[in-house]
């Protein structure tokens, strides 16, 4: 059993879970989808409220997909998702990263998005996702990396955003720029060199729908999610400063030709 305590930095405030809810297989896992077959046995590591998990068990049915997550929480907000999208070949429980609860080579497709950047060692991680892949199957990985991301106009506060994000996962013993590490991490856990596909993907917000969406959800997670607690826990910023994140945000929102996107990191590798 593993000992680790790992901590989330995002939390599960009901900003994160907006964000969460919205990603689909198709915005958030389109590098896997050529490597699907229906009837194939898929875990989804890390599935959060389940949205992406339910839309790959619809694409894999009559297959089976289980999703695991660290919070009991979110994965009471999973179960009632797959219940009212009639998912029934879709399970969900709590489980480790590190601890698998299952036997070796019991999938076909071992998935996980945004996860390693949140891990003390995502290279143990990989090695038990790819422990419970069957020989032949497929471990996918996508993260995002907060260097690589870019906008417009040039915001000194989101400067001072993206600066305490790295210094708040830095306290936690995690990696905000965990997709460009996603390629060595899969190497140093023993996938055949043969058998990675390293590539990259984006989100992009540039619509005026999407920026005030994410601008929004950004603000509220300054001032009001686990980031913003863990800051002020590590006393990286105070009250006054989050405001100001927030305040940042919204001023990023509103410009009309405002445009940021998210850059990242994505592999698959045959176990």
């Amino acid at each position: 059993m593993s000992t680790r305590s790992d901590v989330y930095v995002h939390g599960h405030h009901e900003s994160v879970l907006r964000s969460h809810r919205w990603r689909t297989a198709a915005n958030s896992a389109a590098y896997l989808l050529p490597a699907l077959e229906p009837g194939q046995r898929l875990l989804d590591v890390g599935c959060g409220p389940g949205t992406v998990t339910i839309d790959l068990a619809q694409r894999l049915a009559p297959g089976e997909v289980v999703g695991i997550d660290a919070s009991a929480a979110v994965v009471d907000v999973a179960r009632k998702a797959a219940a009212e999208a009639g998912a029934l070949n879709v399970t969900f429980d709590v489980a480790d990263a590190y601890a698998l609860p299952f036997e070796d080579d019991a999938f076909d497709v071992v998935h996980a998005h945004q996860v390693l950047q949140h891990l003390t060692d995502p290279v143990a991680a990989l090695r038990e996702m790819r422990r419970v892949a069957r020989p032949g199957g497929v471990v996918a990985v996508r993260d995002a990396d907060y260097s690589g991301m870019t906008w417009y106009p040039d915001s000194a506060g989101l400067d001072e955003w993206t600066q305490l994000y790295h210094e708040v996962t830095e306290a936690n013993g995690t990696d905000a720029d965990a997709g460009r590490r996603l390629l060595s991490w899969v190497r140093e856990a023993g996938f055949d060199p043969a058998g990675i596909a390293p590539s990259a993907g984006v989100w992009c917000y540039a619509t005026p729908e999407d920026r005030t969406w994410w601008s929004d959800l950004w603000a509220d997670r300054c001032v009001a999610s686990s980031f913003a607690a863990q800051a002020l826990a590590h006393g990286l910023a105070d009250e006054v400063g989050l405001e100001q994140l927030a305040d940042a945000w919204h001023d990023w929102g509103r410009q009309p030709d405002g445009w940021f996107t998210v850059l990242h990191g994505e592999v698959l590798a045959r176990a």
